[in-house]
Order: C-alpha cells, then sequence, then structure tokens
C-alpha cells in the first residue's frame, strides 16, 4: 500500500548532517504519526563523499535512496526526480537536506492536507546558532561549536528543544506572523505539484538560487489554493558550507538576476494570509511572544498618507 506522504531530501556532501536529518524525520523522533503513514526518499545529487546509509535507516527503516546521475550544481532535477518516485499523495520537499525537522511536522502536514483540496503546508525556517549563519560564521560559528550547541539540548530526546539554539532564518525573518518568502519544508499535493510543473528546470545556480522562494510564491498564488503556516513547527538549519546559507558574502542579489530573468520582474513575497495550524511547545513560546511583538510593531507603524501629509 502507498504510503499517504513522501518526503523528499536532496543532499549533496552532507555525511555529517544528513543523518541527523533523517533522525529528526524518524519515527522514533516524529509524532503522531506511523511508519506505514510516509516514505522518505533521498536524492543523492551526486555526493563525493560518502555518507553512512546504514546509520540512516536506523532512523528511516524504510528510506529509499536515489542517487542522481549526471548531477549539477543546481537541485532542481533532483527535485523533480523525487517528485516522479513519491509514491504519497501528499509530497514535501526538503530542498536542503541539512536541515532538522521539528517532532510535529509530519503529523501536521497530513492534518492540514485534509482541511483543504489544494492545500499550500509550510514551515518557519530557522538557522542553528545565535544568528543568521552568514554573520555567526564571521563570529567563530562552526560546525564544532554546532555540534557542542546540539550536545547541550539534548535534541535527541526532544526535537522540539532544537527552538533553544535557534535564530529565524532570512526567509523567515519577520516569525510566525509576517509573510515568509520560502518554506524548507514544502507540501503539496500530487495533482498540485503535476499542475505547477515541479520546479522550474531554469533556475541553474547552484544550490537552486531562488528556485524554493519561486515554487513557494507559485503555489501560494495559484488559484483556490489555502496555504497553512504549521504553528510551532519548524526545520533548522546545520552549518555545512551552503552556497547561499553559508557564503561569506549576500547572494541573494546575484541569485535575483537569475530570478528576473527568468519571471521577467523582481521576486515579492506573496501576499496572502495564511492559515496558522499547530500546537505551540513550551520550547518555542519565546519565538512565539518575538513573532507576535513584531507583527504588532508592523500594525503601528505609522501609514503614508495618501494625500502626501506624512
Amino acid at each position: 500500500m502507498a504510503p499517504a506522504l513522501s518526503v523528499i531530501v536532496v543532499a549533496y556532501n552532507m555525511a555529517r548532517e544528513l543523518p541527523r536529518t533523517l533522525r529528526s524525520l524518524g519515527v522514533g523522533m516524529q509524532r503522531e504519526i506511523a511508519a506505514a503513514d510516509y516514505e522518505v526518499l533521498v536524492l543523492d545529487n551526486g555526493s563525493t563523499e560518502p555518507w553512512d546509509e546504514a546509520e540512516c535507516r536506523r532512523w528511516c527503516p524504510g528510506l529509499r535512496v536515489h542517487r542522481v546521475a549526471d548531477a549539477t550544481p543546481s537541485p532542481v532535477a533532483a527535485i523533480n526526480q523525487g517528485l516522479a518516485l513519491a509514491r504519497g499523495e501528499l509530497i514535501g520537499v526538503w530542498i536542503d537536506g541539512a536541515r532538522l525537522a521539528s517532532p510535529g511536522l509530519l503529523a501536521g502536514a497530513l492534518r492540514g492536507a485534509r482541511l483543504y483540496r489544494r492545500p499550500v503546508i509550510g514551515t518557519i525556517g530557522f538557522h542553528l546558532g545565535p544568528d543568521l549563519q552568514r554573520r555567526s560564521i564571521q563570529a567563530g560559528y562552526c560546525q564544532a561549536r554546532e555540534d557542542e550547541l546540539l550536545a547541550s539540548v539534548h535534541w535527541e530526546e526532544d526535537g522540539y528543544r532544537l527552538f533553544e539554539i535557534a535564530s529565524f532564518a532570512g526567509s523567515s525573518a519577520g516569525g510566525w506572523f509576517q509573510p515568509i518568502g520560502e518554506s524548507n519544508a514544502l507540501f503539496l499535493t500530487r495533482a498540485l505539484w503535476d499542475e505547477l510543473g515541479g520546479y522550474d528546470p531554469r533556475f541553474v545556480m547552484p544550490g537552486g538560487g531562488l528556485a524554493n522562494l519561486d515554487i513557494w510564491r507559485r503555489a501560494s498564488e495559484a488559484p483556490d489554493t489555502e496555504v497553512i503556516v504549521l504553528l510551532g513547527e519548524g526545520t533548522f538549519h546545520q552549518i555545512h558550507g551552503g552556497v547561499a546559507t553559508n557564503a561569506d558574502r549576500p547572494m541573494f542579489p546575484v541569485f535575483h538576476e537569475e530570478y528576473q530573468r527568468i519571471r521577467g520582474g523582481p521576486f515579492v513575497v506573496p501576499a496572502v494570509a495564511p492559515l496558522y495550524l499547530g500546537r505551540v511547545p513550551p520550547a518555542a513560546l519565546p519565538k512565539l511572544a518575538w513573532s507576535a511583538e513584531q507583527a504588532m510593531a508592523v500594525l503601528n507603524r505609522p501609514q503614508a498618507d495618501p494625500h502626501g501629509r506624512g
């Protein structure tokens, strides 16, 4: 019998990070969901460093692994191969396999998919560490420090403790209650993935450029879709030398040039009012409170006078 949910995880040279990601997605850490309800597919996008598949199968016994032939620097082709291989009717995409999942993420996605015919289900993104990792690295943050942080909160016992050692990602800089630019765990029905044509293969920049932002915008703005943001859940980026998140300079301008060539205009965060679905664990309450403060600050910000007087 086919599972209800497929999760596609794209990885490239993540021998340190991928086992943790798959552990966070395994039945031992994901809550309120049975092993038979979902499958995890790893799309290895041309890794030159081996990763411990046997260890990963400890966490995900039904793990499916597909090694991409003729892999390209962009993960887009790998993702689209994963979409073709997936067996679930709800399909989630991890464009970056270095991102840990909070424990209620998969059950929340399935719950959200039962509410609407054309759901677009996403999550807030976080970076492990004290700040955006691009800035943290400049202040001495590194893999060894991250290993210490992860060990300090015993995240394997309770994945929600990841909130205690994480900062909002740039695409989610305003917190839960302001529009987000992308979701690094995006769940759509198979029918909607097919309608959108998957990820756009014209995004050829390393890491995919703005391909993930593009699919979030296209899905959110598609007719009759309902955007659902999972409250109290998130993905947590591990430092791994990523093209965008761990670059020593902002890569958005370079990626945005490609986006504008493809779409004929600038990227704009979709202005949709999402449905918030989920429970907030105690470890995430400080992040929730901060998000509410940021949202109130926006509401209370003086608005320009339409007649030009302010």
